[in-house]
């Protein structure tokens, strides 16, 4: 008999499964009131994130995205909580049954005044806001503060007619608003502040050489070269040239 042959049959390669990327865990998620009506939100979401999160488009009371321009302003409360609660939208993060309200402008009452016609000292707070002598040092207008600015010692300075103090002090003011609506005495703080720095620009700083100089080389068109070549950039080159300059 003749011997079978054994064939070794070869298996054809079959093609290797692609593995299944590794999927994200899935978001906490938190519930807040928005407009009167609850959404489930991502828990590590700023006020503004959890808003557009939602569904909303913000047309208004939005600007810088990162907590310099002030235009945010929102108050909320918490559950349980007879307290009202202040921050901007875009850094304050939400949390578990917020009941929020953006604030999309502030509105309030601004003298038009001449600089020029004005002295640096109490008399032009006196003139201008009256309204801060009726300041009964609460101190609400400091604990709306998003920047966490002695609002009320500004406001108190002011009243002195301590101009340097009052421009120090609101240096960092964003101008939001939250103060003015939280005053009892009807103030509005940060055109109180605004008009210090004014003076103070105008008529207390100390000239600095260094300005005066590159004014006197803007006037002698030093840089129009530079600029007329700026003005040709396109958006992601000016961003590249912006992210790469020296910064202190």
């Amino acid at each position: 008999m003749m011997a079978k042959k054994k064939v070794a049959l070869k298996k054809k390669a079959r093609p290797e499964k692609a593995k299944p990327e590794p999927s994200e865990p899935p978001k906490k998620m938190t519930t807040v009131f928005i407009m009167g009506k609850a959404h489930q939100v991502p828990d590590d979401a700023t006020i503004m994130g959890a808003i557009e999160y939602a569904g909303y488009q913000i047309k208004r009371g939005a600007g810088c995205r990162e907590g310099f321009c002030g235009a945010c302003a929102t108050v909320y409360r918490m559950p349980g909580d007879y307290k009202i609660y202040t921050g901007l939208a875009c850094t304050t993060l939400v949390q578990e049954g917020m009941w929020l309200s953006q604030l999309p402008v502030i509105p309030a009452q601004k003298p038009i005044y001449e600089i020029e016609k004005l002295e640096p000292n109490v008399t032009a707070f006196q003139k201008l806001y009256p309204e801060i002598f009726r300041c009964v040092a609460c101190n609400t207008c400091t604990k709306a503060c998003p920047q966490s600015l002695e609002v009320m010692d500004y406001i108190q300075a002011a009243i002195r007619g301590d101009i340097e103090k009052v421009m120090d002090l609101s240096f960092d003011c964003l101008c939001c608003g939250l103060c003015a609506i939280r005053c009892p005495a009807e103030i509005v703080h940060y055109n109180v502040g605004l008009l210090a720095k004014r003076l103070y620009g105008r008529y207390l700083s100390k000239k600095s050489p260094e300005l005066e100089e590159r004014l006197r080389e803007v006037k002698a068109k030093k840089f129009d070269k530079e600029y007329a070549k700026l003005m040709k950039m396109k958006k992601d080159e000016l961003e590249k040239l912006y992210y790469a300059r020296d910064t202190e």
